[in-house]
């Protein structure tokens, strides 16, 4: 798959293999059949300090010296990113948070270096209801403030993006939503010059 477009999915849960790290890997595994290649990071195997709002970032480098700088370049690699994490108290979880904050480096000068890619999300919930949509409108309000494109799971649910419940490799209905998600991050990548 030399030359095939990227997707960079980011696992945020601090839960190395749970329902979100099985949703996003459904996730990639559908890409892959795609023609996609992609890359998986759990932001649990990463040490990432936080944003301290400094904005010495404008002059193109963060204060920090961590694992955050790989995910720099991972992210300007990448066509496209999928962002999974579970519901914490109605949002994404801290990690998840910090990373997002971080890349403020991206847009910090105008410089915008995210534009164009197309972004989607997976939320994990332990409950119907449970904070799903929330969690995904963190996510596309990221994805839309690095002035990306932002992929809902289409029909025929056409939400947010994917949305698990309960034990992911349970949840058919979830994994559907998964899967039409991946199936339209692969259209949209490959649409992408």
């Amino acid at each position: 798959m030399t030359g095939a477009k990227l997707v960079l999915g980011i696992n945020g849960s601090p839960h190395r293999e749970g329902n979100t790290a099985y949703a996003l890997r459904h996730a990639m595994a559908i890409l892959e059949q795609e023609g996609v290649r992609t890359r998986y990071v759990a932001l649990a195997d990463l040490d990432i300090a936080l944003c301290d709002g400094c904005f010495a970032c404008r002059s193109g480098a963060c204060v920090h010296d961590d694992d955050m700088t790989s995910l720099y370049d991972a992210l300007r690699a990448c066509d496209g990113l999928i962002l999974a994490s579970p519901v914490y108290m109605g949002m994404v979880t801290g990690q998840m948070k910090v990373m997002m904050d971080r890349t403020v480096l991206f847009r910090a000068g105008s410089r915008f270096e995210l534009s164009g890619k197309v972004g989607a999300g997976i939320a994990c919930g332990g409950f119907r209801n449970g904070g799903q949509e929330l969690t995904l409108q963190n996510m596309q309000t990221f994805i839309l403030q690095q002035d990306m494109y932002a992929l809902a799971d289409g029909p025929r649910f056409s939400h947010s993006g994917a949305a698990i419940v309960g034990r992911a490799a349970e949840d058919e209905l979830g994994l559907q939503t998964v899967a039409n998600l991946a199936r339209r991050m692969a259209a949209a990548v490959k649409a992408r010059p």
